[in-house]
């Protein structure tokens, strides 16, 4: 048994499911809950406690009123144990790994080695949690002092409303202690821009900021995970604001009635929440269809990788967008920023993109058997859950049970699956001795 679950790809599921269970097990007292004196409801509580843990936000009870202080801070600690150590995990299996994955040089900050070994493991771990630390405390303050100043609320209701957005945040997890999420604060840039910057910050991954805050005056020596990452998460980012705001821009339920500032604000909000955050400014079940349709895009393609955010990761998209350049190009070889990626490395991406596909699919399927819901609102709602997003139409809790164990499910392949499938597939890598003949299959 115990050599079983020595293997990585077996153990960081079996762990994280223990995890969720004790999670679980908290939210059932009556402490818990506003009304303790009834009868806890388990699968509420299950669903809270997978939804925290997976660092997701889909709710299927309102956080500021259906659990009581203590309750909330459980979902704390399991917004931010389920995002430090699927952080922590991810990177640790990077570093087993090596240079399968790509993330030696995004791992190294002026290291004259250009080698790793988990001898550096202990140094690195502690630099993730020095970042960790420092970052959420800063935003934490921040918004304490904007809930304090700009909202009248005490020191203690201000320092625990700004710790709590702080974590869940740059975590990317979207719960919040508003019955509205963010909509409230929809021209307040003083709330707004500090959680946007924590979800960047969290969502771009550790590699990336690690290796950025040790090199940012020497662009030109970052690695190639790096560039790619940056690329690839601020152009995407860029087109989502701009797309939102082209979307929204007139719809009367939306954004149509703010001034410019609020439009200009919520359309940036609108660009970096579907990276897998989950908090919302704006009520998405008004809104448009093409604001629905390209936030599933944004949402199954995610953050960085070994970070906060979910989805297939940006690497996977960028390597199988330079993959298919190739081909059309007629190239042997895949260059990224003048470096060539590995056969392995580009089967993983394959093979971790279309498993994403297949699972979204199957889990849409299954809620439409159950619920009476369109297409479009299933499908956004399972990406949300496979991209730990968050996002909602507003259907999470009004969904049959089995809806809601679907999107469980969902949840934890989509944040503890990918890693695993990822580690595990680089882990695995074996050779043939022997090559056989070749015979070439007729393509599309």
């Amino acid at each position: 048994m115990l050599r079983a679950l020595s293997h990585p790809g077996r153990l960081v599921p079996v762990t994280f499911s223990i995890f969720l269970t004790l999670g679980t097990i908290l939210l059932c007292l009556p402490v818990s809950r506003t009304h303790g004196d009834e009868a806890p409801n388990i699968l509420t509580a299950a669903f809270t406690s997978v939804s925290a843990a997976c660092v997701t936000g889909l709710a299927v009870a309102d956080t500021a009123t259906y659990w009581t202080p203590f309750g909330q801070v459980v979902i704390l600690l399991l917004i931010q144990v389920g995002g430090f150590g699927i952080m922590t995990l991810a990177t640790f299996l990077a570093l087993l790994v090596g240079g399968r994955l790509g993330l030696n040089q995004a791992l190294i900050a002026k290291n004259e080695s250009h080698t790793l070994n988990l001898g550096d493991l202990r140094g690195i771990l502690r630099t993730i949690g020095v970042t960790v630390l420092l970052t959420e405390a800063g935003i934490a303050l921040v918004l304490a002092v904007r809930f304090r100043i700009g909202y009248d609320h005490s020191w203690g209701s201000a320092l625990w409303h700004g710790l709590f957005h702080s974590v869940s945040a740059f975590n990317n997890a979207g719960f919040a202690l508003y019955s509205d999420s963010l909509m409230s604060f929809d021209h307040d840039v003083f709330v707004i821009a500090p959680i946007c910057f924590a979800i960047v910050a969290g969502g771009l991954g550790f590699p990336v900021f690690y290796e950025v805050q040790r090199r940012w005056r020497t662009p030109r020596s970052w690695s190639v995970h790096t560039k790619v990452t940056l690329l690839g998460y601020f152009s995407l980012l860029a087109l989502a604001c701009v797309g939102f705001a082209l979307s929204e821009w007139a719809n009367p339920k939306t954004l149509g009635p703010m001034d410019l500032w609020g439009k200009l604000l919520n359309s940036v909000m609108g660009g970096v929440t579907p990276r897998t955050a989950g908090f919302n400014s704006i009520d998405y079940g008004v809104a448009n269809h093409e604001t629905l349709a390209m936030s599933d895009v944004l949402m199954f393609i995610g953050g960085g990788s070994a970070g906060t955010s979910g989805g297939i990761k940006v690497g996977t998209f960028v390597v199988l967008a330079f993959v298919l350049w190739a081909e059309v190009r007629g190239e042997r070889d895949v260059v990224v920023g003048h470096r060539r990626v590995p056969v392995e490395a580009q089967r993983e991406a394959i093979t971790v993109a279309l498993l994403a596909v297949g699972v979204v699919a199957v889990g849409t399927m299954g809620l439409l058997v159950v619920s009476d819901y369109s297409l479009d609102l299933l499908v956004f709602e399972a990406i949300s859950a496979f991209g730990t997003t968050g996002l909602s139409t507003g259907i999470t809790g009004s969904l049959p049970a089995f809806g809601q164990i679907i999107l469980m499910a969902l949840m934890y392949v989509g944040r503890v699956g990918i890693v695993t499938t990822a580690s595990a597939l680089a882990l695995n890598t074996r050779h043939r001795h022997y090559r056989l003949p070749e015979e070439r299959p007729i393509i599309g």
